[in-house]
């Protein structure tokens, strides 16, 4: 696959791609005599967990340490499976965050449907606003 074409199927600029190749979120990936990035499935399987775990919220420095850990063989399952509980912690703390959040929202939005019945806008007094 072009690297135009990885783009248009994952939604993600060709700047995007490069960056991660450079920065070592995927390995480097084969080029033709022309110097044109020839993408295998094995390089868009690379691709698809950078995405996930950038869409996780995974910052950089750590994908690209979890790549270098794979590179370096089954040696590092325990590095790896060490670094991915780290990011499950991450985005479990991330969701709790939202949970509460959530629950803040949809007590407002309760206090407002209440008041566009009553006439009258209500907070408990135990509630946070």
């Amino acid at each position: 696959m072009t690297i135009k074409e990885v783009c248009e199927q994952y939604h993600i600029s060709p700047d995007t791609l490069r960056y991660y190749e450079r920065v070592g979120i995927i390995p480097a990936v084969h080029r033709t005599k022309n110097n044109i990035r020839d993408y295998t499935e094995q390089d868009i399987g690379f691709v698809e967990n950078a995405l996930c775990m950038r869409n996780a919220g995974v910052p950089v420095e750590m994908v690209a340490q979890y790549m270098r850990l794979c590179q370096q063989g089954d040696e590092t399952f325990l590095a790896r499976r060490d670094l991915l509980r780290e990011v499950r912690e991450g985005i479990v703390k991330q969701i709790e965050k939202y949970q509460r959040e959530l629950e803040r929202l949809e007590y407002k939005i309760r206090r407002y449907d209440d008041a566009l019945v009553t006439g009258k806008l209500v907070w408990d007094e135990n509630e946070t606003i």
